[in-house]
């Protein structure tokens, strides 16, 4: 077995794993995190996307083991329950995602980019979304949903900033 310790959504977790566990199942089926989704299991979809020490990363890919000591955020890490983050806000407002099951993938790897870019143009937004595949929709309304996103965001930076100044 392997013991794993880590920062997940904030709070510190631990969980004694069997070596070969990826993260994804860990996840899952140790700390009830199901937000993440099994999609393709290589790789290849992004349904399992979630955030290590600040970048967007497969978690089907990654074994448990590799994250021991490591900062994760996951889906279930962004909102509150009574508030959303405004990615996730964008998407509902836009209409972005249909079935849902790439949500938590695609709204992720937006949260990646636009924590590490917050101003991109459609075709960093397009680069950031590569890696996750959806069925149901055409992309356009996502790509939309992660410009206003990022509207939204920046005014809000610009808020706070103007209160802690003011």
């Amino acid at each position: 077995m392997t013991d794993v310790t880590l920062k997940i959504n904030g709070e510190t977790r631990s969980a004694s794993v069997p070596p070969e566990t990826t993260l994804l199942k860990m996840l899952r089926e140790n700390f009830n995190l199901t937000g993440a989704k099994l999609g393709c299991d290589i790789g290849d979809c992004g349904a399992c996307t979630v955030i290590i020490d600040g970048k967007s990363v497969n978690s089907c890919l990654m074994l448990a083991g590799q994250v021991d000591g490591r900062e994760v955020l996951t889906i279930e890490g962004l909102a509150t329950p009574d508030h959303l983050h405004p990615i996730q806000k964008t998407f509902e407002d836009c209409a972005s995602l249909q079935c849902g099951f790439c949500g938590p993938g695609v709204i992720m790897s937006a949260k990646a980019l636009l924590d590490d870019n917050p101003n991109p143009s459609v075709v960093e937004i397009r680069d950031a979304l590569a890696g996750n595949l959806c069925r149901c929709t055409g992309y356009t309304k996502m790509i939309q949903a992660v410009q206003e996103a990022s509207k939204v965001m920046r005014s809000d930076t610009v808020r706070r900033l103007a209160k802690t100044n003011g």
